[in-house]
């Protein structure tokens, strides 16, 4: 199809628009067990998809309010690590898997009941009221 644009009805696009959505834990305010390596490594995982902050305490007993937005795994926690904000830095911090003692999911879950569904269903019964060109923007996060 090179060269070529390719041409599809509203029906067919408006078809597209109802795959489902993914289903979030909720997680705000969740201390996790992290009895072991795998423990850690899930919880992380969870940690980089979550919507907010979370409090990390690391081996030396130092709290860093952190808002996770990338990570490596290695094989193992040294070799392991977590990129993250911190609103007493303006630098993209990094700490290696291996310093972190405890993980706490402290801060507001700022998608908590946002769903695509919800903004779907919106932009549907607008559709249906006759409105054109609709434009429906994400709630304010404060």
């Amino acid at each position: 199809m090179t060269g070529e644009v390719a041409k599809y009805t509203i029906e067919q696009i408006e078809s597209l628009e109802l795959a489902p959505g993914t289903q979030h834990e909720k997680l705000e305010g969740w201390v996790p067990e992290l009895a072991n390596e795998d423990d850690l490594r899930d919880a992380l995982e969870k940690a980089f998809d979550y919507r907010g902050d979370v409090t990390i305490t690391t081996r030396s007993g130092e709290r860093i309010e952190a808002y996770i937005f990338n990570r490596s795994t290695g094989a193992t926690l040294s070799d392991s690590y977590v990129q993250y904000f911190s609103p007493k830095s303006p630098d993209k911090l990094m700490l290696s898997y291996g310093e972190i003692a405890r993980l706490e999911f402290s801060g507001k879950d700022r998608a908590a009941g946002k769903h695509w569904e919800d903004w779907l269903k919106a932009y549907n019964e607008r559709k249906a009221a006759g409105e054109k060109n609709i434009a429906l923007h994400p709630d304010a996060l404060e």
